[in-house]
């Protein structure tokens, strides 16, 4: 019986250990989030094809992205431009692939696309305003030009960006890179910080284009 209360104390131990370290690992974006690739509607959008075999630019269909806070999808007529009956761009994607945009549009209907980057209620990052400070897409959405279906690659938790906040020079780049990912990660990222630079324009002096340091405090980010 003496025994008991040390035993008791280690198996207690062991379960606080426990319960902590499966805290830890599974109650976090990191666990539940990073790699969620929900199924699009028709044959979905195949971000490689578009983005980095045809070389279009994030902004062509997220056109809203450096003047509001939010990445607009793009409405169903930016789709159908492209893929209308007799285009040119028919020849590079089979006819039965995009019926489902025609559809949509003869119909006068949105395409439910599904969002797969989705923020908590109470937070709010503005698109805008990370743009014009120098953030690539890449350092939230990972290299989205090679993705055939997208996934959330990155944890967009609150660690995520304070870490971010708190070191901003290593995550800027010059103002026309934004979103040419590909270079971003084998130029860019792929270099050693100390020396990475393009223009004449290093991480240090993107920094201080900055009109103040990101902000840490809650309302920044919290409504």
């Amino acid at each position: 019986m003496n025994a008991v209360p040390t035993v008791g104390a280690v198996v207690g131990l062991g379960v606080f250990v426990g319960v902590v370290g499966a805290v830890t690992y599974y109650f976090t974006p990191n666990y539940w989030e990073v790699g969620y690739q929900p199924k699009q509607p028709g044959t979905g959008f195949n971000h490689r094809i578009h983005a980095g075999k045809l070389g279009m630019d994030c902004r062509y269909c997220h056109s809203n992205v450096e003047r509001s806070k939010t990445a607009n999808i793009p409405t169903v007529s930016v789709c159908y431009g492209c893929h209308q009956e007799g285009h040119v761009s028919l020849n590079i994607v089979p006819d039965e692939k995009v019926q489902f945009v025609r559809e949509a549009y003869a119909g006068d209907k949105s395409i439910p696309w599904i969002n797969i980057h989705v923020l908590p209620d109470y937070v709010q990052f503005p698109h805008h305003a990370h743009i014009q400070a120098g953030v690539s897409c890449y350092s939230c959405h990972g290299q989205i030009m090679g993705m055939t279906v997208v996934h959330q690659a990155k944890s967009l938790s609150m660690k995520f960006c304070l870490d971010c906040h708190r070191n901003p020079a290593d995550n800027l780049v010059p103002q026309d890179k934004i979103t040419d990912l590909q270079w971003v990660e084998q130029d860019w990222f792929a270099t050693d910080p100390a020396k990475r630079a393009h223009n004449g324009m290093t991480p240090e002096l993107l920094a201080q284009t900055l009109k103040r340091d990101p902000p840490q405090n809650c309302s920044a980010c919290h409504y």
